[in-house]
């Protein structure tokens, strides 16, 4: 499959513009066009004060905010699209009759091989799929303000959108970044369809004299443990709208309720916003009104998503929580309060809305068991088989759920005659940033020990599903991959990057050392002078970096990633997985390793200070140990130990793990790994006192 090289985006307005540049941000060349050069100009301008945004907050420097704009072409005129344009996404008005004539342009323009797309939050992808001469290339997207923050998209195929345009758009969207829903063309396609009938809710509510602004809003982000409340929320996006969607959703779905509340109309009418008071104060018997209305709504709506087939259960949640930044989604609720709470609430809703709640609800209810996710998908394409950890909004990070179910998929593939190669990668943006940090700081602070150790355990386990696996595993590292992902990762033969994979072992600076066999298959792969540079200091380790010393087996463009896999398929498992050495020794960092931290120096190092013969003053030596100088005393000493025992188990490689899993409990019993695990949360620096 060849993927998406070249973008042109159609309108350069405020959603235009951020589309442009998010994928100049992620290297791709993008025209972003418009009617009239000085519309063009304009969104050249609102680029270059995000951008000047970003780098007053340390996000860019100057010179990557010149690269940025540098890919970004300003064009006058749809009909002035470069010809060989691999994607081309309008994002005008809503208006059916105003994208219809910018896609009858576009077929003349573009040629036979470019996919349309359309931005858009309502209208149909079906409908809109026939105003193109083109509709197997074509699909809808639905890219959330603002598009160069938030990291949610839904892609939705129309009933003609060919299996490649599908993959090569959602293979698009993930190199931005993107957490990607694929869902089914419907109103309101996945969050707006329970999100923007929220915010009616509120205003029929307030028209109702149940609450105020300031205690619905009050109300809603204490139920939702939400930030802002969906008065304030109007005022953030606009009213106008809320209430253009909400009356699209009343009329496409025949839902009487969903049409725009008096008051917002009136509202939007005289062109203000909402005022809302500042006491929030709300009388409980008020409250629980307001708060099981809301819930009910969210609720009931989300419940015919899944009814419909729209999209998982998974992925509401997982829209809700990237989309919308709520901490949790509307099952992830529902289990919290209650199966049987949560119909009730739905049930009152619906007989409010006048629909009928799919039946599924009421079963599930009745059980008295909570709602069930998989966050481990599976798609197998001749011998290859793809596992997908889809846990996005947590960057796929391992918890107790996501390892029992990544066991259960190796079993059965491992089982399975026709797999000949398991493939591991990650949803969105991460291949998987390392493990659930929070559990280990709950378990401390519970005195449960050994549930950690049997969580480790279980991964260790799980590990050597890969490690020992008749298949050839290959990891599709083309992202970020921290601690526990890293060591995930290492457990396969082959470990597949591009320019976007970046790798940290980021333990001893946080109170803990590497506990999935990242102390032992580093060393056995790129030799123990480098290991001490990955995983003691917690460097970050770029791409080429990472090919240099072995970690990465393969460095290659987005575009060759699947030809690199198919290949690997038929070359079978490597001769030598661990060659104890790095794969580039005239690499810099190589060429540093390898005098900085050899066996001489480590006592020195250990201490805090320089080794003879090198310049505290110069830049490489003085991060080294500005570093070494920030992690946990006592991590750093055990992992340095546990490197030096890979060295001397060798070939033994079961020998060195088992030495990981028996000194765990020396590790998380330190006041220093509680410290420094509760700092990561917490998001502040910790303080060590060597205990």
């Amino acid at each position: 499959m060849q993927p998406i090289e070249t973008v042109a985006i159609i309108g350069a307005g405020n959603m235009g513009s951020g589309i442009a540049q998010k994928s100049a941000q992620e290297l791709f060349p993008v025209q972003m066009v418009d009617r009239e050069l000085k519309w063009v100009e304009r969104g050249q301008e609102t680029i270059e004060n995000f951008l000047s945004e970003a780098v007053e907050r340390r996000i860019f420097s100057e010179a990557q905010t010149e690269e940025i704009k540098s890919r970004i072409t300003g064009v006058v005129g749809v009909e002035n699209v470069a010809a060989d344009t691999d994607l081309v996404i309008e994002a005008v008005f809503e208006d059916f009759d105003i994208k219809s004539a910018v896609f009858n342009t576009l077929d003349s323009a573009c040629g036979d091989e470019t996919i349309l797309a359309s931005n858009t939050s309502s209208l149909s992808v079906n409908e809109l799929a026939t105003a193109t001469a083109r509709p197997d290339r074509f699909v809808g997207l639905h890219f959330f303000y603002h598009p160069a923050k938030n990291r949610l998209v839904e892609v939705i195929p129309s009933e003609t959108s060919s299996e490649e345009t599908i993959a090569r758009v959602e293979q698009y969207c993930k190199m931005l970044g993107k957490v990607v829903i694929v869902c089914k063309d419907r109103p309101g396609f996945v969050v707006n369809r329970f999100f923007v009938p929220w915010l009616n809710e509120a205003c029929l509510l307030l028209a109702e004299n149940v609450g105020s602004m300031a205690q619905i809003d009050a109300v809603a982000c204490e139920a939702f443990d939400i930030g802002m409340g969906p008065f304030a929320l109007m005022n953030l996006t606009g009213p106008a709208i809320a209430l253009h969607a909400t009356n699209y959703l009343a009329e496409q779905l025949e839902t009487p309720r969903y049409a725009g509340a008096v008051n917002l109309r009136e509202l939007v009418d005289a062109e203000v916003m909402w005022d809302i008071e500042t006491d929030t104060d709300c009388p409980e018997d008020a409250a629980t009104i307001i708060r099981e209305r809301l819930l009910g709504q969210v609720f009931a709506v989300s419940a015919q998503i899944v009814a419909e087939e729209i999209c998982s259960m998974e992925d509401v949640d997982r829209g809700a929580k990237v989309g919308l930044r709520w901490m949790n989604g509307p099952f992830e609720i529902m289990n919290a309060i209650g199966i049987d709470e949560a119909h009730r609430m739905a049930s009152a809703y619906a007989d409010l809305a006048d629909f009928i709640l799919p039946e599924f609800f009421a079963i599930k209810a009745s059980t008295g068991h909570g709602w069930d996710f998989n966050f481990v998908d599976v798609f197998q394409t001749g011998g290859v088989a793809t596992v997908r950890l889809n846990r996005p909004e947590a960057m796929n990070a391992l918890n107790e759920t996501v390892m029992a179910q990544l066991g259960a998929v190796l079993d059965d593939l491992n089982d399975d005659s026709g797999v000949s190669t398991i493939v591991l990668e990650g949803a969105g943006k991460a291949f998987v940033a390392g493990a659930d940090v929070k559990f280990f700081v709950d378990k401390i602070r519970a005195d449960s020990f050994q549930d950690i150790y049997d969580f480790t355990a279980f991964g260790h386990e799980v590990l050597a599903k890969l490690e020992n696996s008749s298949k050839t595993t290959i990891a599709l590292t083309t992202g970020l991959a921290l601690g526990g992902g890293l060591e995930l990762a290492l457990a396969c033969d082959y470990r597949v990057g591009t320019r976007r994979t970046q790798f940290r072992f980021p333990e001893t600076s946080i109170g803990i050392y590497p506990g999935l066999g990242g102390t032992q298959r580093t060393t056995r792969i790129c030799g123990v002078e480098a290991a001490r540079w990955a995983v003691l200091a917690g460097n970050f380790i770029d791409c080429k970096t990472a090919h240099a010393l072995g970690l990465l087996t393969h460095l290659v463009e987005p575009a060759e990633v699947s030809h690199t896999v198919s290949t690997l398929d038929s070359t079978g498992k490597p001769s030598n997985k661990y060659p104890g050495k790095p794969a580039e020794e005239s690499h810099p960092v190589v060429s540093f390793t390898s005098s900085f931290y050899n066996d001489r120096n480590m006592s020195t190092l250990l201490s805090g200070d320089c080794p003879d013969g090198f310049d505290a003053e110069d830049r490489n030596v003085s991060r080294q140990l500005k570093s070494l100088s920030r992690t946990a005393p006592i991590a750093l000493r055990m992992a340095n130990e546990l490197l030096n025992d890979a060295v001397a188990t060798g070939q033994d490689l079961e020998a060195g793990l088992a030495l990981e899993l028996e000194r765990l409990e020396g590790i998380f019993s330190t006041t220093d790994a509680l410290e420094g695990l509760s700092a990561l949360i917490e998001g502040r620096r910790p303080t060590y006192t060597n205990g």
